[in-house]
């Protein structure tokens, strides 16, 4: 039997290990400029060695600065200001007048209680509080108004039944036959079509409750919405044996309803984008300015520089904590100012090597990848990658992601490389430009950008145009409505 023993043993390797002050200038390199506005303002909350100034003061250690104050900076006089007041002054008038810019209605009744700021915050109403609100004013049972609660609570975001008539039935503990009244009187409620387990329902619910005396729009609906899906308006003719006109009034119709009826109660919001680059033309060249809109300008505290000279004295504790936070302090602006640096070198970059871009639009885009820029300017990849992560250029076409500049290439015939991005927008102008009794399918598309010398299969056209939420031909004709 062997016996344990312990021995030690000397080992050298090598080992990448980041610093969290690496970490900190890697994450401020891939925020955008809003998250980098919350991220300064955390920080000027946790570390009191972090001011806030409107000028631009003076630096030192040449490129990688940090903005300090004049070390021939001496301390202010504290100003006494004594003033003589009567009295008899009437500091509530004064105090009224001085505390309100604009004339307000003041409130003497104590007793008289007003509503409170909550109460005066106005919030959209969503889909379930539409439908909970007209549920509650009908004539419905208390049994049936809880099974209708659990009917709105399985609706969908566009207003569609996502839940059988049976598994509601099992949650409730009641009857089939009570779930289809319930639903029956909620698919009568505001909007129109809420409800429906289906498209074909919904747009029945709608057509019914225009009361028309002609039955053809419902009966377009039940047998006949295949051919409204393509748009093949003259076997709709030929199925329905009326004449061309009513058929076309009738499509009219249906073409008008709402196949996604709790749409208007999204209760998304709409996002704007905020550049974080402007590039603007001026004298023939282009400028090119960071957004640093509402972007802080910090410095270092004097009061706790001056708490670290060697006259003051200080436990070794809170020496050790101003020490801490004065050195994340210093990285932060550096790593801020370096984020900067990289931005606007990456963005030059990135106009120049896009010229033909600004200057005559989407169709001219060049295929480039991160590594056309990473040479450019002498960086890595990587760090390009983190730089055009979540960051918007404002251009003369429009505001774009950064990201939208770096896209694969596609071979011409003659040879030359065709940027993705351009192809798309051909495609585009394409389609808009076919007669719309004609459209072009996929192959006609491929023949067009053949005779202009782009090279490209006919999947990638269908892949390129579902991109762009371009219908197939079938779907885009204009078919004429005679017979």
């Amino acid at each position: 039997m062997a016996a344990l023993e312990l021995k030690q043993q000397l080992k050298l390797t090598q080992q990448l290990i980041m610093t969290p002050q690496l970490q900190q200038a890697i994450k401020l390199l891939q925020l955008s400029r809003l998250e980098l506005l919350d991220t300064i303002h955390q920080e000027l909350e946790t570390n009191p060695l972090l001011e806030e100034t409107e000028t631009q003061e003076e630096t030192v250690e040449g490129d990688e600065s940090v903005p300090v104050e004049s070390e021939a900076e001496t301390p202010f006089e504290e100003v006494r200001i004594t003033e003589n007041v009567r009295e008899d002054f009437d500091w509530e008038s004064y105090l009224e007048e001085y505390n309100t810019g604009t004339p307000v209605l003041v409130e003497t009744d104590p007793n008289k209680e007003w509503p409170s700021y909550d109460n005066r915050l106005s919030v959209a109403a969503s889909l379930e509080d539409h439908l909970v609100w007209q549920l509650r004013f009908s004539d419905l049972t208390d049994e049936e108004k809880k099974v209708g609660v659990l009917i709105v609570g399985n609706l969908n975001r566009d207003g569609y039944l996502d839940a059988t008539i049976e598994e509601i039935a099992e949650m409730g503990k009641v009857d089939s036959e009570t779930v289809e009244k319930v639903l029956s009187r909620i698919q009568s409620f505001d909007p129109v079509g809420v409800g429906a387990r289906n498209l074909q329902e919904c747009l029945l619910i709608q057509a019914r409750n225009l009361d028309i005396q002609d039955d053809l729009v419902v009966r377009i609906v039940e047998h006949y919405l295949h051919y409204l899906e393509t748009k093949n308006y003259q076997a709709l003719v030929r199925a329905l044996k009326r004449s061309p006109d009513e058929v076309k009034a009738a499509v009219d119709i249906i073409l008008h309803f709402d196949p996604r009826p709790g749409s208007a109660f999204s209760e998304e919001s709409v996002e704007y984008i905020s550049p974080d680059i402007y590039v603007m033309k001026v004298d023939g060249e282009y400028v090119i300015l960071l957004n640093e809109d509402g972007m802080p300008k910090l410095r270092v505290s004097s009061y706790y520089k001056h708490a670290l000279c060697e006259d003051a004295v200080l436990p070794t504790e809170a020496r050790d904590y101003i020490h801490g936070k004065l050195k994340s302090a210093a990285w932060l602006i550096k790593s801020i100012h370096q984020r900067q640096r990289t931005l606007y070198r990456v963005s030059q970059s990135i106009v120049k090597l896009q010229l033909d871009f600004f200057e005559k639009g989407v169709a001219f885009l060049k295929p480039m990848v991160l590594r056309d820029v990473a040479e450019d300017v002498g960086m890595h990849e990587s760090t390009i990658s983190r730089v055009t992560a979540n960051k918007y250029m404002h251009t003369p076409h429009g505001i774009f992601e950064l990201k939208y500049f770096f896209n694969s290439s596609i071979n011409s015939v003659l040879g030359e490389a065709v940027a993705s991005e351009s192809v798309k927008e051909r495609i585009r102008q394409i389609v808009r430009d076919e007669d719309p009794s004609r459209p072009y399918s996929d192959q006609e598309i491929v023949d067009v950008l053949e005779k202009e010398n782009i090279s490209i299969a006919r999947r990638t056209v269908a892949k390129y145009r579902e991109m762009l939420g371009i219908l197939p031909s079938n779907k885009r004709r204009k078919s004429s409505w005679e017979s």
